[in-house]
């Protein structure tokens, strides 16, 4: 079985998101879409949240499992039997941060790293400019799933 994982964050799940997820299921028998825990950084949702509209979202790809962890993505991939990190790429940034990630990934464990670019549609994307948009009232409804988005104006409503 040909199995991958794409990590993130998802606070929240973008389209962006999305359309990496829908390509990479046409790549490998399955996708674990991994919500990484990393205690340093503030969160709008738990990861219990993200999870749940992750598996909202991704229904239309069978083959796209959700999980979380915490710790080296590597130990992920060796304790799951997964010998590929799926990465989207937006722009020449991201590579350079990626490209020393992957290959430090290779280096602990032989697992690989496929770069997949994103599309261009998407390529300004990132979960930290929809939250910022939405905070000031802007319409992200292009940028996010509709159930999320709803989640998204909730929360946001439930803090101010």
């Amino acid at each position: 079985m040909r199995r991958a994982v794409y990590p993130g964050s998802y606070d929240p799940v973008t389209n962006g998101h999305l359309d990496i997820v829908s390509r990479a299921a046409k790549l490998f028998d399955e996708i674990v879409v991994a919500v990484l825990i990393n205690k340093n950084k503030s969160s709008l949702f738990t990861v219990e949240e993200r999870m749940e509209m992750l598996r909202e979202v991704t229904v239309p790809w069978p083959n796209v499992r959700i999980d979380s962890w915490h710790g080296l993505l590597v130990d992920y991939c060796r304790a799951n039997d997964i010998g590929v990190i799926v990465k989207g790429l937006r722009a020449v940034s991201d590579f350079d941060y990626e490209l020393q990630m992957a290959q430090m990934n290779q280096q602990l464990s032989g697992v690989e790293t496929l770069f997949m670019s994103t599309n261009p549609q998407y390529s300004f994307l990132a979960s930290s400019l929809v939250k910022e948009v939405a905070t000031y009232g802007g319409d992200v409804s292009r940028l996010v799933p509709p159930s999320v988005e709803k989640r998204l104006m909730q929360r946001l409503a439930e803090r101010s």
